[in-house]
């Protein structure tokens, strides 16, 4: 019953924007970023189906002082799902139906908007879709609202051709104006955005590379040797550093047309407390032998973090390899 309800909705937009003269003008969306509504019903979220949803969503987001979701979540009975509600601009649909499915859909009830819908022919193979797509789940709303954040953020930027680190290391990559250049020496660049609850800071280092593969530790002292001669803290002799108690978590990803090393984890000033998490992306440089680090940080003490660290990520991944 869901998915025909969602199907009719489908095409009645489709339909009746068919002619230049007839298009559909859609409501903007509302929501938060990293915030979904699940359309399922009550008896589903409080059982076994809902126990599977909130254990996906659940999963902390890595590389966080505090553990965080890495969504937030509101759900609503299809019985209740109204027009207020149907301006969210991430939705989640999940029931029983005659057949087992996933699928998304863009812009069906308002603009920008992903609805995702996940469909069993009973309870056991409603969870069993469940499992099988979980990554998906996660994956199908970050990347939708990292598009759209980078456009908000970044509609004006820095002019890269401005900025010799990037010109030197062959990128381009679309700092926001609300970023101030605090050092751009050729080699390291460093620009912040001070706003009411903390700092966000966005730098970009090369390390020495000659082929041989680079453990963490050799990049967590390259790193320590960047924030000790480049990001001082507020007392003398005080400087950045990576927390030793927490291990980065690191994996390989496909941005910029390329491989990069994703890695998250905590930094702290040395004689100091302050402290918060980092998100950096290196990418290999052989012709020019070194590794170029792309890397933002934040301090907001007594804030959650999640969402300025997406804010980060979103800034860090405009940029695009010459």
């Amino acid at each position: 019953m869901l998915k025909k309800i969602l199907f009719v909705s489908v095409s009645l937009v489709l339909l009746s924007s068919c002619g230049k003269s007839d298009r559909v003008t859609l409501v903007e969306s509302t929501g938060r970023i990293n915030h979904i509504l699940i359309v399922v019903k009550n008896s589903h979220w409080d059982g076994k189906v809902g126990d599977e949803l909130k254990a996906i969503i659940g999963e902390p987001m890595a590389g966080l002082p505090q553990e965080e979701n890495q969504l937030s979540v509101n759900q609503v009975d299809p019985l209740t799902f109204n027009s207020l509600f149907k301006r969210h601009r991430n939705i989640l649909f999940v029931g029983i139906d005659t057949l087992s499915n996933f699928y998304t859909n863009q812009d069906v009830y308002a603009s920008p908007q992903t609805t995702l819908t996940l469909l069993g022919k009973n309870k056991e193979e409603l969870i069993e879709n469940i499992r099988s797509h979980k990554e998906d789940i996660i994956n199908v709303f970050k990347t939708n609202d990292l598009a759209l954040y980078q456009r908000k953020i970044t509609k004006d930027f820095q002019d890269p051709k401005n900025i010799e680190t990037l010109k030197n290391f062959g990128m381009t990559m679309k700092i926001p104006f609300s970023y101030k250049k605090v050092e751009d020496t050729g080699d390291f660049l460093w620009y912040r955005h001070d706003f009411e609850r903390g700092l966000l800071n966005i730098i970009a280092y090369e390390i020495p590379y000659f082929g041989d593969p680079i453990s963490e530790q050799e990049m967590i002292s390259y790193r320590d040797s960047i924030g000790k001669n480049h990001i001082p803290g507020q007392f003398d002799n005080t400087y950045m550093k990576t927390e030793p108690q927490f291990i980065p978590v690191t994996r390989e990803v496909q941005f910029a047309n390329t491989t990069a090393i994703e890695s998250r984890g905590l930094w702290f000033v040395e004689g100091d407390y302050m402290g918060g998490p980092f998100l950096s992306y290196t990418f290999k440089d052989t012709d020019n032998r070194r590794l170029i680090v792309v890397e933002g940080f934040s301090y907001s003490p007594g804030a959650k973090k999640r969402d300025f660290v997406f804010e980060l990520e979103a800034i860090l991944k405009t940029v695009k390899l010459e």
